[in-house]
């Protein structure tokens, strides 16, 4: 139930009591405090607690205007629209804002976008009329099949509303963590019961999620509406008309479609994987990394292609599934210099690599996948049949060739040709998901990938109402989920900015530079931008966001390596902790390292790089010592709980003031931990 404080005066009492008789009146449809009568129906999906209900998209429809005749007695922080040509408060249009695409950028941009008060045009009070204020309209156009195919098919209900891409594997690898698979082996379990075992778990967390952003859509007031949408050929409609086409229960698109008008509209569709050619994926042997959410089937070999972050996170996550043979293919000949070109550290690099070695799993350096061949439906039908008969679980396995990088045959004889496995997935990059959106109707720009040019409000290019945005993966790298919600929120504010914006004042930034440091001056203009997500400076910036590698072990960083800081200029050093220098990570978690970079001359913290147990959630206190130009004499002399992670910083930050006790600190517990393996495995 939903508490309302009302203050000022009592002429704000008619619209609410007015909104309430609306509210249980049998005879109209009502969402968000609206009088909405039926005409163009669409499906509205609400959370799981509650039926359909049928929504309509008509400009007749009547909204719960909150009046005051004193400004200063709102409590509503009033907004303004940022088109000069159109008061988005008297606007023609259905909604003040159709967002397409309900993944994270989506659904926080829709919920920032209905928690603001749009107010009247200054030419109304001017004129002796009372100022008006209401609740922006918003609408948020989903298309659950085409959001990674995470979908309950026995409920049909769409798992990946609200999450990121990269949902499914984080579930698994949950999951992975969860559930012990070769104890159910041991126990007799078939195969099939096992997998079973790991996808109603991970649906489980994944609709955890879904059912809570429902929530917060309805709390908000958005309306959600399922389908295809698209900008419609119309050319006398402009870029304020969409065309949404809606979904049978087996995902095929239909010929029903509406059409709704809008005043802004935000493109946060996403991405979806790059697929080689020559690959035959089918979604049931053959996977990219987004269609390996309809796995089906616990494999006992798969082969991945990539040497970015999701390959390593799937093969983590395959293995510890219990998966006896997996195979990553990459085409660099050495995985850490792989690793190193996605950003991160040498020392992170090695420690990722070594951990996958000690994992079991293959590398394969320098090769690419040649052919794949797939067994055929006979052979696959007899094996089938075979297994019901033995209470087996055999699949015919693929046969995958593999060439040299580029696809020379210079492959030397000594290695691998030819792979067999149970399943193949490649996850090598994605592509901005904007070729069904009929952006040309529109007239907006695309770079060669499909990639939605914007300025630096992040309105598209090439529209002339000006009056597209996009947000997330449609603008290209740095394709993550944290950085395009933060676009998201931006390209709302620069829709409908505060009358008295506050501002991003960087005035206040102390630096702890040498004035007379031209290097040092660099990274301060470079702290003093990281605040920005303008998409044409960002993947430049490496103080613009923090990464994370949700492998096992995870691995984070953020700021400068040593590499980073010598070609900015920057005289550098480290500092280094090993897991197994710290409590807690001698007893429970002894792989791993952080590592601080540091400006000499200053004892300025620069980078954080982190590769260990909760890495991801250790990055943001080292987030902080950055954007807050902490010295390593600051963290040294601070004072971290007894037994946490934490405490690396102050062991990093000594070992930045004394390195050569420090190496022989670590040579001696690296030699201590080499011995506890070895007796481990013994054992």
């Amino acid at each position: 139930m939903r508490h309302l404080s009302l203050v000022g005066d009592v002429s704000i009492l008619l619209p609410l009591i007015l909104s309430l008789i609306v509210i249980f009146s049998p005879h109209t449809g009502v969402v968000s405090f609206q009088i909405i009568p039926r005409r163009q129906e669409l499906i509205l999906r609400t959370d799981a607690t509650r039926s359909s209900a049928i929504a309509t998209t008509t400009t007749t429809a009547t909204r719960l205007i909150t009046t005051s005749t004193t400004s200063s007695k709102s409590s509503f922080l009033s907004l303004s629209s940022n088109n000069d040509d159109n008061d988005s408060a008297s606007h023609p249009y259905e909604y003040d804002l159709a967002v397409i695409g309900a993944g994270p950028v989506g659904v926080q941009a829709a919920i920032a976008a209905a928690s603001q008060i749009l107010s009247s045009s200054d030419s109304d009070s001017d004129s002796g009329n009372p100022s008006k204020n209401r609740k922006m309209k918003v609408v948020l156009i989903d298309a659950p099949r085409a959001s990674g195919k995470l979908m309950n098919e026995e409920t049909n209900e769409d798992l990946s509303i609200g999450g990121p891409t990269g949902l499914f594997s984080k579930a698994l690898r949950d999951t992975a963590k969860r559930i012990q698979v070769s104890a159910l082996r041991g126990m007799g379990l078939r195969e099939d019961s096992v997998w079973n075992e790991i996808v109603s778990s991970c649906a489980e967390l994944a609709s955890f999620n879904a059912r809570d952003i429902k929530r917060q859509l309805e709390y908000a007031g958005v309306t959600l509406v399922e389908g295809y949408a698209k900008f419609d050929d119309n050319s006398d409609r402009g870029s304020h008309h969409l065309v949404i086409s809606n979904e049978d229960d087996d995902g095929k698109t239909t010929t029903t479609t509406t059409t709704i008008s809008t005043d802004k509209i935000l493109i946060a569709t996403g991405s979806r994987p790059f697929r080689p050619s020559g690959i035959p994926f089918d979604g049931v042997r053959v996977f990219d990394s987004d269609s390996i959410n309809g796995l089906n089937y616990l494999p006992k070999s798969v082969v991945i292609t990539g040497s970015g972050i999701v390959a390593i996170e799937f093969a983590k996550i395959f293995s510890n599934l219990g998966c006896d043979d997996v195979t990553l293919l990459i085409r660099d000949n050495s995985p850490k210099n792989a690793l190193m070109k996605i950003g991160l550290d040498k020392d992170i690099a090695a420690t990722l690599v070594a951990d996958l070695i000690r994992s079991g799993i293959k590398i394969e350096r320098g090769c690419e996948v040649g052919t794949i061949e797939v067994p055929s439906s006979s052979a696959m039908a007899s094996a089938t049949a075979a297994n019901a008969y033995n209470n087996q679980n055999r699949i015919v396995p693929l046969k995958i060739s593999l060439k040299a990088k580029g696809g020379g045959s210079d492959r030397r004889l000594s290695s691998v040709h030819e792979i067999k496995c149970d399943a193949y997935v490649a996850a090598v990059g994605r592509l901005p998901n904007t070729n069904n959106l009929n952006l040309e109707a529109a007239g907006i720009e695309v770079d060669e990938y499909g990639g939605i040019a914007v300025d630096n409000l992040f309105r598209a290019n090439g529209v002339k109402d000006r009056n597209v945005y996009g947000a997330g993966d449609v603008l290209g790298r740095p394709f993550l989920a944290s950085t395009g919600v933060a676009q998201g929120v931006a390209a709302v504010k620069n829709m409908f900015p505060p009358s008295n914006p506050l501002g991003n004042d960087t005035s206040a930034i102390v630096s702890a530079c040498d004035p007379n440091d031209e290097s040092c001056a660099l990274e301060d203009d470079l702290l003093s931008q990281a605040a920005g997500v303008n998409p044409t400076t960002l993947t430049a910036n490496p103080f613009a966001f923090p990464v994370g590698i949700w492998s096992s072990p995870e691995a984070a960083y953020f700021g400068l390596s040593t590499k980073q800081a010598e070609i900015l200029g920057i005289d550098a050093g480290e500092g280094i902790a090993l897991y197994a220098e710290c409590l807690r990570g001698l007893v429970f978690s002894p792989n791993g390292l952080l590592k601080l970079v540091f400006q000499k001359s200053t004892g300025r913290i620069v980078g954080v790089h982190i590769c260990g147990d909760d890495a991801c959630e250790l990055i943001h206190y080292g987030m902080e010592l950055v954007k807050n130009r902490r010295t390593i004499t600051d963290v040294a002399n601070s004072l971290y709980s007894a037994v946490t992670f934490h405490e690396m910083y102050r062991i990093a930050a000594i070992s930045c003031m004394d390195p050569k006790a420090a190496r022989k600190s670590r040579a001696a517990v690296g030699r201590a931990l080499t011995e506890r393996r070895r007796n481990s495995s013994k054992q």
